[in-house]
């Protein structure tokens, strides 16, 4: 590494209105350097992800680019710059195929084609539909994109939050390789174990401010958290109770050999009133197709859902609502209605019954969208549109929209990825809280250590199968790892 830095970002501030979502901002990235871009929802990660990337403009401030200053004006002057950014949500178009979205960004075929070998991905098609393809392949694409510019900056925002371990690994190992060649990156993660593996330093944000600057060295963490937070917090995991001793009466959700194509064959289980259930899987082993089959997004090929010990089956997202189940997408964006207000998004549901409107329904429903606001602390500043919160308040906004409407079942696809510590720390108590009130959440996590943080037991699906069921206190990532990977003992029903 020399003594000039490759990236040198000083003094970026930016407002909205009253909004000060950046005030003092600063960043440097080295050549073969890895640094991590941290901080609370809300700290203003995102908006200076965007300013260093092009997507927006800075109030104030500045960026020198390899000695050279970047006029940041639009992302495709940054690119020119020799900054590159993979952003958290993939920025391909989903009704044009892989060949047309490289054409878009001037992408060359064949080094793209070997970066999407190097990073673990097989059988992709340049005729194959954007649309069609699952969330972890899309990212993987995004990043074998972004390589194949060959970028002086490569900027990853919340790179692995939507993959598996095994495409995670091949991850970080071509990003570190690449860093080792001469390329500098800036790595925005909340996973302490990846920027530990990965990272060289540190910058952390808060409140719009840079307020440290730190070396990853072991113990890192919890000086990390400290600056994050502006305060000490405990890190240790929740002690798990057992999974329920006696699961009495009949089950809220039970499904019995239920499969789905392309990936679902065989998947039983059982889920309680008062229960979380964890589902842990790779990428591609089924779980896509699972909660899809469940939220009425997609038809099953064979099995039975039962719910209240009642048949059911879905032909529509409206109808699994009316049975009782609720869905909460790992895609937000899918979920919220970006240009509406954070008090319109919570109460959509007050709004899908014509015959419950009136003067005392709308009394009552401002009772409760003001109770889940202050319960999960969500961040109404930006009043006029949900879009302009971090990824952590929206996440909390589809959430807390059956908080506030009443919930039996729910089903969460991986809520906690792409946020930070503290909003997951807000998040899990609420999961736990929901079942304790009658609730049966169905939990999906790409985040192995999650499922004593948050669940009673997990089923573990392999191949489309489910493969183990591990209770929460037995439930260590090793043990969990070994089971995804489909080396365990018992294959059957939950």
């Amino acid at each position: 590494m020399t003594d000039t830095p490759l990236l040198d970002a000083t003094g970026v501030a930016k407002s909205y209105g009253a909004v000060k979502a950046l005030t003092d901002a600063s960043l440097t990235v080295a050549r073969g350097e890895v640094v991590a871009l941290m901080g609370a929802n809300g700290a203003g990660k995102s908006t200076f992800v965007k300013i260093l990337t092009g997507a927006l403009k800075p109030d104030t401030g500045r960026i020198v680019i390899d000695g050279r200053e970047a006029r940041m004006g639009s992302p495709a002057q940054a690119r020119r710059s020799g900054l590159v950014p993979v952003y958290q949500e993939p920025s391909l178009i989903p009704d044009l195929d892989v060949r047309d979205n490289l054409r878009l960004g001037d992408t060359p075929v064949e080094p793209f084609r070997q970066w999407v070998e190097d990073l673990g991905i097989k059988g992709i098609r340049l005729s194959d539909m954007i649309g069609d393809l699952p969330l972890a392949t899309l990212r993987i694409l995004d990043l074998a994109r972004a390589l194949a510019a060959e970028p002086d900056v490569l900027l990853l925002d919340e790179m692995t939050a939507a993959l598996p371990t095994d495409l995670v690994e091949r991850v970080l190992k071509v990003v570190r390789d690449r860093a080792d060649a001469g390329m500098g990156v800036i790595y925005v993660s909340h996973r302490f174990t990846e920027i530990s593996q990965l990272c060289d330093r540190a910058s952390v944000l808060r409140d719009g401010r840079t307020v440290g600057d730190l070396k990853i060295e072991p113990g890192v963490e919890d000086r990390a958290v400290e600056l994050m937070l502006g305060e000490k917090i405990s890190l240790g995991a929740r002690e798990s109770a057992a999974a329920l001793a006696a699961r009495s009466g009949t089950p809220r959700l039970s499904v019995k050999s239920l499969a789905a194509a392309p990936k679902l064959q065989d998947v039983s289980f059982d889920l309680h009133a008062g229960e979380v259930l964890g589902v842990v899987a790779l990428e591609g082993q089924g779980q896509d197709e699972l909660f899809d089959v469940l939220a009425g997004f997609r038809k099953p090929t064979g099995g039975t859902i039962e719910v209240e010990g009642r048949p059911a089956r879905f032909a529509h997202p409206s109808e699994a609502i009316a049975a009782g189940l609720t869905y909460v997408p790992g895609n937000r964006s899918e979920a919220l209605l970006a240009q509406r207000s954070v008090r319109e998004n919570i109460a959509l549901p007050f709004s899908a019954h014509p015959r419950t409107w009136g003067p005392l329904k709308m009394r009552t429903e401002r009772e409760r969208v003001d109770y889940a606001i202050e319960k999960l602390q969500i961040d109404t500043r930006a009043q006029g549109e949900v879009q302009r919160l971090s990824g952590g308040n929206q996440q909390k906004v589809t959430i807390g929209r059956w908080l506030a409407t009443g919930v039996e079942t729910l089903l969460l696809f991986d809520p906690t990825r792409g946020i930070d510590v503290r909003t997951k720390r807000q998040i899990y108590p609420l999961v736990r809280e929901l079942a304790e009130k009658g609730a049966a959440v169905l939990f999906y996590t790409s985040e192995l250590a999650e499922v004593r943080l948050a669940c009673d037991r997990a089923v573990v699906i392999f191949n489309g199968r489910v493969v183990d069921v591990i209770d929460a206190a037995d439930a260590d990532e090793p043990t969990l790892m070994r089971a995804a990977y489909g080396l365990t003992g018992r294959e059957g029903a939950a």
